[in-house]
């Protein structure tokens, strides 16, 4: 039987973690859209201050703030801490070597990087006990799946409230407001798919032919 030391381990095991500089990403991202510091922040519904201490490293941005700059910028939120790679038709990743990210109380892993005309995003969440999203809640275009691999974590998606353990699953359209937290006292992990409605413009010229 797994010891809950045991479990975390496992639940740690997931690569090496990012150094990327986040804040420094969010910045090269605005300067080549030739967005003020002061635009992105009304873009995205953040402050000023608050737009300038993540760009300069002074302060973690939680995963509802990621998705709102990711939005406002309009990439998918990997971007922010996903390292350069080549781009391929095919993404194999080899177990334990998922490329890992900070945030507060967490970290995020893309499994999918590099992958041509990319049309979802599927992510490897891991929460430390009582971590989760954000104060804010998240609204983006498309669907969002989420599939429970260990541990607990308590979905709040528009009134309704999900707990998903191992095994559980759940889908539903990310324009409405939700938001996530780990309410155990062990790390909890889930499989995370954000499935954004507008598809790359090569798919639909493939895939629009009649």
């Amino acid at each position: 039987m797994q010891t809950d030391n045991e479990a975390t381990t496992n639940a740690h095991a997931i690569g090496e973690v990012s150094q990327i500089d986040v804040g420094h990403r969010i910045r090269t991202l605005r300067e080549r859209r030739r967005l003020s510091i002061r635009a992105l922040a009304e873009a995205s519904g953040l402050a000023v201050n608050t737009l300038s201490l993540i760009e300069n490293g002074r302060t973690s941005p939680s995963v509802s703030t990621l998705q709102r700059l990711a939005m406002a910028l309009q990439v998918p939120i990997s971007t922010f801490f996903t390292p350069d790679v080549p781009k391929k038709r095919i993404v194999f990743t080899p177990a334990g070597q998922a490329v890992t990210s900070l945030f507060p109380h967490g970290t995020l892993s893309d499994l999918a990087p590099g992958l041509i005309n990319r049309t979802l995003e599927p992510l490897l969440i891991t929460l430390e006990p009582g971590a989760g999203s954000g104060t804010e809640a998240i609204i983006h275009t498309g669907q969002e799946f989420v599939f429970g691999l260990h541990g607990q974590i308590v979905y709040a998606v528009a009134d309704q409230t999900f707990s998903i353990g191992p095994g559980d699953s759940l889908l539903f359209e990310a324009v409405l407001p939700h938001r996530w937290h780990n309410p155990g006292h062990s790390v909890a992990q889930a499989l995370l798919v954000l499935c954004p409605l507008e598809l790359p413009r090569s798919v639909w010229e493939r895939h629009g032919r009649f």
